[in-house]
């Protein structure tokens, strides 16, 4: 499947805050994402950011007046509009806009706009602390809430008004993430997945270790693509940049014996597993106290075998569908075939690292999917993300309903 805004129909309202201006990188990402956005001001908003820089990079006019002289169809405008959308994002959300919205108050283009709204709604408040705290505008988002519209809740730290606490508005990918979580399919409710990403590192000495290249973005993009279709996602995750998904319990760990701790301590109560972490098959026997120094002759190190983690839980699972990896430089399909049989896998997804656009760090991936029964299924580079939706496509196409 395509990312779940790919061709949506999105409104973005803009709310006259400082904050505005984080509306426009919004706006650009949701456009990236091959979204359509068509972006509604209030008055005030015009006095942060200008209706010309939202028309540019959208490509579309910016409503902003319900009469727009210019336009003989803009008293409609709104109905329109709220009927095409697929899901309206507010951001930033001010303590005026959410105070409109829950007490049924239509006084401008937006406010009208969202009385006539049926998709869903995403708010994101953003304002001076004690307003935000305030007795009415937390009453006013409780009502939202009850009313069954998402109120992303807001960031904490220096405001622009000079005092500190929540009220920052939060960062355009966050919404951008909940927006996809919000408009993607629920076909994994009821399922606890767990994700292993990234590398393990087997020390050495206090400052060397063995390791790998991966940077963790195939098994992130899977948990994220779980979670934004309803399952309970647990991430076991090597050392990694990567930030944690958000709603995912992620357990970072950095030896292969502490991953295997963890994915043992979570298998039993998981219904699918998918192993793309890039675990170091083998760790030095002995690991030095202090820092090795450089000597005259060669030095020599005994490695020891790690654990099989994904050939132990092949031999462990009982009702889980079990997907591995195997990231190869060569004879692909004979050696993703052999560890498919051998460890005892559902599924396993093999790419050759060293293809331009399919190694470790890269942002996309080309991929053979191989299942049991000797049939493969090869895809066209992609983003991962992309992957990782076909990923989880092809397993709830192989697991029974119950």
């Amino acid at each position: 499947m395509k990312n779940a805004i790919h061709q949506k129909n999105i409104v973005l309202g803009v709310c006259g805050g400082i904050a505005a201006y984080k509306s426009v990188e919004l706006l650009r990402l949701m456009t990236k994402k091959g979204a359509g956005v068509r972006v509604m001001m209030t008055p005030h908003a015009c006095e942060f950011v200008g209706p010309m820089t939202f028309a540019a990079l959208s490509g579309k006019p910016v409503c902003t007046d319900l009469f727009d002289s210019r336009n003989t169809d803009a008293s409609i405008r709104h109905i329109e509009w709220a009927q095409d959308a697929h899901a309206v994002v507010i951001a930033p959300a001010t303590a005026n806009l959410l105070g409109k919205y829950a007490n049924g108050t239509a006084d401008d283009a937006l406010s009208t706009f969202l009385l006539a709204v049926t998709c869903p709604v995403i708010l994101c408040p953003s304002m001076n602390s004690n307003m935000y705290l305030s007795p009415p505008v937390q009453r006013n988002l409780e009502t939202l809430r009850r009313d069954g519209h998402t109120v992303l809740e807001p960031g904490a730290g220096e405001l622009a008004c000079g005092t500190s606490g929540p009220g920052r508005l939060p960062e355009p990918e966050q919404i951008l993430d909940r927006l996809m979580a919000c408009l993607s399919p629920k076909d994994l409710t009821g399922k606890r997945v767990l994700v292993t990403a990234g590398p393990t590192q087997e020390p050495i000495d206090p400052v060397r270790f063995i390791s790998n290249p991966s940077s963790g973005k195939m098994g992130y993009a899977i948990a994220r693509a779980a979670e934004y279709r309803g399952a309970e996602v647990v991430l076991v995750s090597g050392p990694s940049a990567l930030p944690d998904p958000l709603n995912v319990k992620t357990v970072r760990i950095r030896t292969a014996k502490e991953m295997a701790e963890a994915v043992f301590a979570h298998l039993d109560e998981t219904d699918i597993v998918i192993k793309s972490a890039a675990v170091s098959d083998y760790r030095p026997k002995e690991v030095a106290e202090h820092k090795i120094k450089k000597g005259e002759a060669e030095t020599h190190m005994i490695l020891e075998q790690n654990e099989d983690i994904l050939k132990s839980i092949g031999q462990r699972k009982k009702h889980q569908f079990l997907v591995g990896f195997a990231a190869e430089t060569q004879s692909l399909r004979d050696n993703a075939s052999a560890k498919l049989e051998k460890k005892n896998l559902d599924m396993i997804v093999g790419n050759i690292v060293i293809q331009p656009g399919s190694g470790f760090g890269s942002d996309t991936n080309r991929v053979t999917l191989f299942y049991r029964g000797g049939t493969q299924e090869a895809l066209e580079q992609m983003d991962k993300d992309t992957v990782a939706h076909i990923i989880l496509d092809r397993v709830m196409e192989r697991i029974p309903p119950k």
